[in-house]
């Protein structure tokens, strides 16, 4: 049996956890996943018991290991959903359901309480991803929870405190909640009062890739570990991701496709913005500029919900005949525009009332031509955040490197190429994310004498799409009239009627 040193990363994401081990060079050699309950108890609401998380882990962990032999593994990290948080008693115990990224409830607070100071400290546009606000809605309608709280953790920090014992978590995996002063990595004491908020409340913070400590004799049970494993601060989903991918540097963007579009970029200096919302890196001293569309392969499944009607086994088939169908459609859909704010609109507009708009249907368009304004739509919106971004930094993009569902659709990705005017290239690895945090784990654990180092040599590319010229000169025009089309609807979202039956 090999003796080939291994890490494990755990990706605890909404729907579910995976686990993969990682060798030195960034090869996957095993892996497991448990799938994860998503609780939806009204609109705009999106929770979960906290405990799943926990037992989710335990399940992909011992799937992952099966067979191992444990003395290769050094260490452990985890990456998860960023923003989700839950609200703990005196004995560990949830006082409500954890709040999820996508809980949407606190709008009224996002009005009210969000600013341009909050902005400047955090690093966060006022929107309702951010825990802050729930944590204000939270006060506002449900006291006496708030009253019974004795730790506030998020995913990271709920499971290290499975593993180890510890109340502990990472500044990147804290930082997304909007508790964090970007600037100097701890947390922000203004933040703090203004929610009643006491720091022993709170996890001690460490920087990702440090050591927080050993996996527990229960736990490791658990796990099917060995006790004393290494638990190496992770980070999250995001900023994992750009890891995963290579962003060590600037001039390199990853681009997440999945359910929703995330794409960031490397600065070693923070400026804040609302082009973009600004989270700590993975790499000390660094901070990753994210734009968020809140559409991306959600668009395709909300596509083939309504308009084909499969069931679950036959989706891959239909996502390739819709793919080959709309390859014959003409750029620009026959003029058919989509803009694919079905879940709002986050960057660059941070609005919570925008909606979903198709322009310029005719009699001619059939379900390739609102397929393909369905893809093109997202690449217009990636393209109108990607400009701001630019704009606001001065920094440049050479290539965007791609993950997730999305990036295994030729058509899309060679459509996000000539509409960004810039390569896009693959990851190797599927499981980017993980990988992220691989790396951290690797290095944690003393096989690289660096993060970057870890990044150099565990990440690589493949297929590569190059912009088509021609392509790119047609959809610089059509995306000029995409970028009016929201301004010109933004009034309708804030003075429509709601008329009930």
């Amino acid at each position: 049996m090999s003796d080939e040193r291994v890490v494990i990363a755990v990706d605890c994401s909404t729907t579910g956890a995976k686990a993969s081990v990682w060798n030195a060079d960034g090869t996957e050699v095993s892996s497991g996943r448990a799938e994860l309950d998503l609780s939806i108890p009204a609109p705009g609401r999106g929770e979960q018991d906290p405990r799943q998380w926990w037992t989710a882990m335990q399940s992909a962990v011992r799937s992952a290991v099966a067979g191992l032999d444990l003395r290769r593994v050094m260490s452990l990290t985890v990456t998860h959903q960023r923003e989700s948080f839950v609200c703990l008693d005196d004995d560990g115990e949830a006082v409500r359901p954890a709040m999820l990224w996508l809980d949407s409830r606190a709008g009224e607070q996002v009005d009210r309480f969000g600013s341009a100071d909050v902005h400047d400290r955090t690093g966060k546009p006022p929107n309702t991803t951010v825990s802050y606000y729930k944590l204000l809605w939270m006060a506002e309608h449900e006291p006496e929870n708030l009253r019974r709280t004795a730790h506030v953790v998020e995913v990271h920090g709920y499971l290290v405190h499975c593993m180890t014992g510890l109340w502990a978590t990472s500044t990147a995996s804290m930082d997304p909640t909007g508790l964090v002063d970007i600037r100097t990595g701890d947390y922000d004491a203004a933040v703090l009062t203004h929610l009643g908020l006491d720091r022993s409340q709170l996890s001690t913070l460490h920087l990702p890739g440090d050591v927080i400590g050993g996996l527990t004799v229960d736990a490791a049970e658990l796990l099917g570990l060995l006790p004393g494993t290494l638990i190496v601060a992770g980070a999250g989903d995001g900023q994992c991701a750009g890891l995963g991918a290579g962003v060590a540097a600037p001039g390199r963007a990853y681009l997440n496709i999945g359910t929703g579009l995330i794409s960031g970029t490397y600065s070693s200096q923070y400026q804040p913005d609302r082009a973009y919302r600004a989270m700590l890196g993975t790499i000390p001293g660094s901070f990753a500029y994210e734009t968020f569309v809140g559409a991306g392969t959600y668009m395709i499944s909300w596509f083939i919900d309504t308009f084909t009607h499969c069931s679950e086994e036959f989706r891959g088939g239909v996502e390739v005949t819709l793919e080959s169908e709309a390859a014959v459609v003409p750029r620009g859909s026959h003029g058919l525009y989509v803009v694919p704010y079905w879940n709002g609109a986050l960057t660059p507009y941070w609005d919570h009332e925008a909606r979903g708009i198709m322009v310029g249907l005719q009699g001619v368009h059939r379900r390739a031509h609102i397929y393909r304004a369905v893809l093109e739509g997202v690449a217009f919106e990636l393209r109108l955040s990607q400009d701001q971004v630019e704009q606001a930094t001065g920094d440049t993009v050479q290539e965007f490197v791609a993950m997730g569902g999305g990036s295994q659709c030729p058509l899309w990705c060679q459509i996000i190429a000539d509409v960004l005017r810039r390569p896009v290239v693959l990851s190797r690895q599927r499981e980017t994310t993980c990988l992220g945090a691989g790396m951290l784990a690797a290095f944690g654990a003393g096989l690289f004498p660096s993060i970057r180092h870890a990044a150099e040599a565990m990440s690589a590319t493949e297929f590569r799409y190059e912009p088509d010229p021609k392509a790119a000169d047609d959809y610089e025009a059509l995306y000029r009239r995409y970028a009016a089309i929201y301004p010109a609807f933004r009034s309708f979202f804030h003075d429509r009627i709601e008329v009930m039956a």
